[in-house]
């Protein structure tokens, strides 16, 4: 995949512009990869939602500790989460075509559209406000495991994050750097890149996140953040490709 320079100015004021007025605001930034230079049409790709009943497990079970990819993901203690911000199937409130994903900002819930007016809801975390984005994108890449290059205007505000700081080796074309993969990364156990209707990066993720305390709240700089075992269950779930929008003010149950 070809990628440019992080330090690149992306204009996600015009990606807002792009986006149209009258979407809501939601507080994201800071959660980066390095971003791809890539500008080309979405691949046509089908769903990954099949025509069938939803049949989940008990929360402790969803949420118990597990090994993915080498990695021990402990288990999220579900009784100090509210209800509510648990992986449960509702009615869809959304109205969007099945498989697309549906984060509502004012209830922190992000919704995969199924059939037959249902459909799998997640609880979220978000960044606080300050760094606002809303609309439509698409699922470019998906990644497992990912590793973190936070932008350079995230390492300015917190210098303790120097280290992670990208360069390109133009030898190897590679980018040096970065975070590396684990349960401490920001990124989680999984991540969903979104780019916009061009086919550009706008630098914004939904993303596995250890913090399972921060699920239902807007207390980061990150994007959209999921406890590690629901990012694992999303990102099985839907294909590169798959719709998003991001809106606000959903009727929920």
């Amino acid at each position: 995949m070809s990628r440019i320079d992080p330090s690149s100015p992306v204009s996600r004021r015009g990606f807002l512009s792009a986006l149209g007025a009258g979407a809501a605001t939601l507080a994201l930034s800071g959660c980066t990869n390095v971003p791809s230079g890539s500008s080309r049409p979405f691949p046509q790709r089908p769903l990954a939602l099949a025509p069938e009943p939803i049949r989940l497990a008990p929360p402790r079970e969803m949420y118990a500790a597990m090994v993915d990819e080498g990695f021990a993901i402990p288990a999220v203690p579900v009784d100090k989460i509210n209800p509510r911000f648990l992986r449960q199937e509702v009615a869809d409130p959304t109205g969007e075509r099945p498989g697309t994903i549906v984060v509502d900002t004012s209830s922190h819930f992000l919704y995969l559209v199924g059939y037959g007016g249902r459909a799998m809801r997640y609880g979220v975390g978000l960044g606080r406000d300050g760094f606002a984005w809303a609309g439509r994108a698409k699922v470019e890449r998906k990644s497992k495991w990912p590793k973190w290059f936070p932008p350079a205007e995230m390492i300015d505000r917190q210098p303790n994050l120097e280290k992670y700081r990208a360069s390109y080796d133009k030898a190897t074309n590679t980018w040096l750097g970065g975070m590396e993969p684990g349960i401490n990364n920001p990124l989680g156990a999984r991540a969903l890149y979104l780019y916009d209707e061009n086919g550009k990066d706008t630098l914004y993720r939904i993303h596995g996140s250890p913090e399972w305390w921060s699920i239902g709240k807007s207390v980061s700089s990150g994007c959209v953040r999921m406890i590690n075992q629901d990012v694992i269950d999303l990102y099985d779930r839907v294909s590169e490709g798959t719709p998003v929008l991001v809106t606000s003010g959903l009727r929920t149950v």
